[in-house]
């Protein structure tokens, strides 16, 4: 069983504790990130288990557009809820079609090499968020907060099972959290996204405001590091 695989059937069996709530666009950005993370560390990557899901789901419903698989299995349920559940029996049946054709199992494997471990530096606080405030189309389809944070949750747990440590950056990004929650005094368990969701007006309002918020954040602890050192 793949690592994705195993990852999966955790997600379906308890999708708040992954997603906070049974999303199929939620999911979709979870996986952008856990599998792109081997990527952006410059890992080799010789099979996920997910190659080959989009174009068959297009062929599956004769669509020729470029519409992602989650917007496919979406247009045709009720919610995001009955649309991420459809997801697993769609990708169950994916699995045993590829499987009856050629064994895949036990080929996913990811290494690194003197050439690319060099990427095992990489910040993606610096360089992905750079892009998205940039081009957040680009990455994320449309503007929204929640995506973000469900690409950053993914790539979080991916860098984490390929082995590489976080970056100081990645570290002083837990941080975040209790700052989001601190600042807008709630004390409740709910998400960075979803605190700074409910102060605006909507999801692409409230990604304007996280990178408001991250830079003042991060601004907030170069001068606590200032201050620290003058004393």
């Amino acid at each position: 069983m793949s690592n994705l695989t195993r990852l999966l059937q955790k997600i379906k069996d308890n999708p708040v504790m992954y997603l906070e709530k049974p999303s199929i666009t939620c999911l979709d950005f979870f996986l952008n990130g856990y599998l792109g993370a081997p990527i952006y560390l410059g890992l080799d990557r010789e099979y996920s288990g997910i190659e080959g899901f989009q174009d068959w789901m297009q062929q599956r419903e004769k669509i020729k557009v470029s519409n992602s698989w989650s917007e496919i299995i979406l247009f045709d349920s009720r919610s995001e809820r009955s649309a991420f559940y459809r997801f697993f029996e769609l990708f169950e049946e994916f699995i045993k079609l590829k499987d009856s054709s050629k064994n895949q199992e036990g080929k996913e494997q990811y290494s690194a090499t003197e050439e690319n471990s060099r990427f095992s530096n990489f910040d993606i606080y610096d360089e992905i968020l750079k892009g998205i405030k940039k081009r957040p189309g680009m990455f994320l389809g449309t503007r929204s907060i929640t995506k973000l944070d469900m690409f950053l949750r993914g790539y979080s747990l991916g860098r984490k099972e390929v082995g590489v440590p976080p970056t100081e950056p990645e570290r002083e990004f837990e941080g975040f959290q209790s700052w989001v929650q601190e600042k807008y005094g709630i004390n409740s368990g709910q998400s960075w996204s979803k605190i700074i969701l409910f102060y605006s007006v909507d999801e692409y309002e409230a990604l304007q405001k996280f990178f408001e918020l991250f830079e003042e954040y991060l601004n907030r602890n170069k001068s606590l590091e200032i201050d620290e050192n003058s004393g």
